[in-house]
This record gives structure tokens, sequence and C-alpha cells, in this order.
């Protein structure tokens, strides 16, 4: 071999090291700030029910109901793609995948109601219901019954029901310690947060909860719900629910947007409360840039019109929510809530469509990045972090495989996983 040629520069190596000691304490300030993706599942609705009406068969009577609408309503694939508009080829697949979840898993997280679901009530039975829902919350983790995701909805932090908020989450989460312990899969929501300092305050409550037990400082996560236009943009003309996510601390896992009171609060008409209306567009779109890079999930809302009565009645509903469903998506809110039983064979079928049916396209542009073979697209190392992702949301609901999309691109689960989460400024993660 001949010797290397020897490169000439001009700047001396300390201009460098001067330069990387100047950005230190940026580089450390992104990687707090901005750590990427967790990589943990993604549930792919959220559904409510009341404090007082959830009981241990609560998510097998959800299942149930919704395969009854099935049964009833839309009886075999074809029937069910009709009502939806699912292409042919697709039908089939669609159909069995959902009737398969809804007989395994008809739901993914569950949130126990002490807010809106569940209204003012004397202090003694708030005491016992929240009580209630830590033990039954802890028998269904214990018994195999629980959905992947459980906790609650407290009442806020605003000042008429700050202090009944702060008992239920005690109460909850000290009979869930009485019981064994934190789940996992355990949740909790913070509604109608409109200053980071009721954010703050929250973290505050926390602590002393993780103290009082000696929990490990930041065990306890939770979601911040977006339900009025001062979460959108402060007084000041700042997006204040970027200041809320630095306000939680690391705690913040989601930002659930809330239809109907953010609705309302920017004057918009009961008929045309939706969350395809401009108003909801607008508020999501700003939760999705302050939540980037950071971690925190941003989550759709919910539709209000319900799939029951006749049948006709029930197909217009379901092609409603399945829409909005797929719109969802399309803008990459993954997420979204579920408020009825009928709802979950639209949700499931929305989901499942988006992701079978982008199944192949999306492992040969993967594989061909991986294989460097290039095609009609030129993809750089982002592109293959979405590509990833987008298959890893796709096996993580049961719309797809490990099985098929190994073999449609050569990756183990491993693979995509580390195509998906790259570490920050190693977007370059080389093939296996």
């Amino acid at each position: 071999m001949g010797q290397q040629e020897k490169v000439a520069t001009s700047l001396a190596g300390t201009v460098s090291e001067e330069i990387s000691a100047s950005l230190a304490a940026v580089d450390a300030e992104l990687a707090r700030r901005y750590p990427g993706d967790p990589g943990t599942r993604q549930p792919v609705h959220t559904v409510y029910v009341p404090g007082d009406v959830f009981e241990p068969g609560t998510l097998r009577s959800w299942g149930d109901q919704a395969l009854a609408a099935l049964d009833e309503h839309a009886p075999d694939a074809a029937s069910f793609a009709a009502v939806l508009g699912i292409p042919d080829e697709l039908a089939g697949p669609v159909h069995d995948r959902v009737r398969a979840k809804l007989e395994r898993e008809p739901v993914e997280d569950l949130r126990i109601d002490f807010e809106d679901g569940y209204g003012p009530r004397p202090d003694a039975e708030e005491d016992e219901a929240a009580a209630r829902a830590a033990r039954l919350v802890s028998e269904a983790y214990a018994n195999g019954t629980a959905a992947p995701y459980m906790g609650i909805r407290m009442k806020c932090m605003e000042a008429g029901v700050r202090d009944r908020g702060i008992r239920t989450t005690d109460v909850f989460l000290t009979g869930l310690m009485a019981a064994g312990g934190l789940p996992e899969g355990l949740v909790l929501t913070l509604p109608k947060v409109t200053y980071p300092e009721q954010v703050t305050a929250f973290v505050q409550l926390l602590e002393a909860f993780e103290k009082a037990h000696g929990l490990d400082a930041g065990r306890i996560g939770f979601e911040i719900q977006i339900e009025t236009s001062q979460s959108i943009l402060a007084a000041d003309g700042t997006a204040a629910v970027a200041r809320m996510i630095d306000a939680s601390r690391g705690r913040a896992t989601g930002l659930h947007y809330g239809t109907f009171d953010y609705s309302a609060c920017v004057g918009v008409s009961a008929a045309y409360q939706a969350s395809d209306h401009p108003a909801a567009d607008h508020a999501k779109a700003v939760m999705q840039v302050a939540a980037a890079g950071t971690g925190v999930r941003v989550s759709d809302g919910s539709t209000n019109v319900l799939p029951v009565g006749p049948t006709a009645q029930v197909h217009e509903a379901w092609r409603l929510h399945y829409g909005l469903t797929r719109r969802a998506l399309a803008r990459a809110y993954y997420q979204g809530w579920d408020m009825h039983p009928g709802h979950l064979p639209t949700r499931y079928a929305a989901v499942y469509a988006f992701y079978r049916e982008g199944l192949e396209p999306a492992a040969a542009r993967l594989a061909a990045y991986v294989a460097k073979a290039g095609g009609d697209v030129m993809d750089e190392p982002a592109t293959a972090k979405a590509l990833s992702g987008y298959l890893l949301r796709g096996i993580d609901c049961g719309a797809l495989d490990t099985a098929e999309v190994a073999r449609l691109t050569g990756l183990t689960r491993a693979d995509l996983d580390a195509f998906a989460s790259p570490r920050r400024g190693d977007l370059t993660v080389t093939a296996p």
C-alpha cells in the first residue's frame, strides 16, 4: 500500500476544542429537553369510564359490545368494508384482525374518570370510588385482565376543585401501593391545564408522594390535557404548552387534546365542535411542534357522535369516526379518545387499514435504504427512522405481524428499534 497523502488544514486543533467548549451547555440542554421518542408502545386510543361505572368486567364488556355491534350492523368482511370504504384487498385482513383484537385486547388504554365524566360528589363517596378504582386496577394487573395502560383522570388544579383532585390522586395512588405497588402501565391525566404553574404544582404533589413511599424520583409520570386556549397561546404571546412540558421536569408523557372544552373555549358553536375544525387543527399543530423531540406524545380528541340506533344511523356514525381517525393518523396523531364501545370497531379498522395499506411500500423503502439500492425515492436517515417507527406502531397495535415485516424488510424487531430511536446527532445508523 502506498503512503497516505497528508491533508492540508488551516486551523489549529484548539479551534475545534474551543468551539466544543463554548457549546457544552447547549449540548447538555439539547440532551435534556429533546431526548427523542422513548421507544415504548403508544396506545392507539384512550377509553374513559366514569369512576362509579368502572367494574371488573368493564374491559371485556366493551369488547363484547363492540363484537355484538359488528354482528348486528356489519356481519362480514364485505359489508364492513363497504360501509367504511375499505379497499377489497384489505377487507378480509382488516375485518379478521379487528375481530381478533376485540376478542383479545379490546382496550389499549383505560382512564377511570373522576372529572367531567364523574362530576361533583360528596367527599366520602369520591374517596370510596377512588379507593375502589385502585383495588380494581391492582386486581386486573394481578389476574391478567388489565389493559396495557390504566389509570385515572382526576379533577384539575383550579381553585374550586384543587383539594378534591389532590385527595383523589392520593387515595388512588395510596391504594395501589397498599395492594402491591404501582403497575408499569400506570397513567395519570391532569385535565384543564391553563398555566405552567399548575403543572409545577402537580409535580410537587407527585414528588411528595414518591418521597413518602420511598419511590424513585420521577417514577410517576402524567399526561397534560389541553382544553383551554390559554394553554396554546399565553397572555404574553408565547406557546404555554411548551412551557408546560418544561414545567413537568421530565414527567410529562402525553398531551391530550380536549375537543369539546377547547372548542367551547374559543367560541365554536356546539354543532361545529369537532376534531377536524380549524381551531382544533391549529391547537394540535402547536401541541405537535411543542412536543417534537421531547418524548412527549400527542393525542387527538374524540367524537361525541355515538354509533347507536338503527343500522343506517350506526353506519353514518362509523363512517364519521373512521374518517376522523384516518385523518388524524395522516397528521401523525397516533392516539385518540373513544367514548363508546361502538367506536372500537372503527378505531381498529381505521388504524389497521392505515398500516396494512402502507406495509409493502414502507417495507420496500426501508429495505432499499438498508441495501443502499436506490430506486425512485432517495431516502435519508430521518426517513428511515420514520419508516421504522411506522412499522413498529403497526406491529404494536396488531395491524402487522413481526414475521411479515421481517420477511419484507429483512430486519428484526431489534433492528427496527435501532432505526426508529437513534441517539441525538446519530441518524446514520448502520444496517445490520
